[in-house]
């Protein structure tokens, strides 16, 4: 289905690495003004590094895997293709994930509680104003094909 340029994108309420940026900078300020230690150091030290790696793996591949499948990496830029190999083969939303990832391995990394606090409100946001919206604008762009896709790999883990 065709769709107007201007109106052919999902609309979202946020920018995600936006989002990203914001909850890391809260949740380092938060540490630092009131530390909530979590006291596991050195385990969450290397806990924290095993993740950080782990996510920003997974968006690199995700990304890579968009580049190569022709599409826009950019949620305010129209989707050109539904990809469904790499990492979009077992989750629908591998940078999303690795964004939160990459959030929990750094608090970890910095041993505090803060990084399990931040994390609830940033999925909510990036679920509701983010994630449901792409669905919604995927379907009404390529109908059929995005739903079967959505059928057999789950939104998140």
């Amino acid at each position: 289905m065709a769709m107007n340029d201007e109106k052919d994108n999902p609309g979202v309420a946020v920018f995600p690495p936006l989002l990203f940026l914001v909850v890391l900078i809260l949740m380092l300020a938060l540490r630092y003004v009131w530390p909530l230690a979590i006291g596991g150091r050195p385990l969450t030290m290397v806990l924290g590094i095993v993740l950080a790696a782990l996510a920003i793996a997974i968006i690199a591949w995700g990304r890579m895997t968009m580049q190569r499948g022709g599409t826009n990496i950019d949620p305010t830029k129209p989707t050109l293709a539904i990809i469904t190999g790499g990492p979009f083969g077992f989750t629908r939303n591998p940078l999303y994930l690795g964004l939160l990832g990459l959030l929990l391995g750094i608090g970890l990394m910095f041993d505090t509680w803060w990084s399990i606090l931040v994390l609830i409100p940033t999925f909510l946001i990036l679920h509701s104003g983010v994630v449901l919206r792409e669905e919604a604008y995927l379907e009404r762009k390529f109908g059929e094909p995005y739903r079967t896709y959505k059928t057999s790999v789950r939104r998140y883990l």
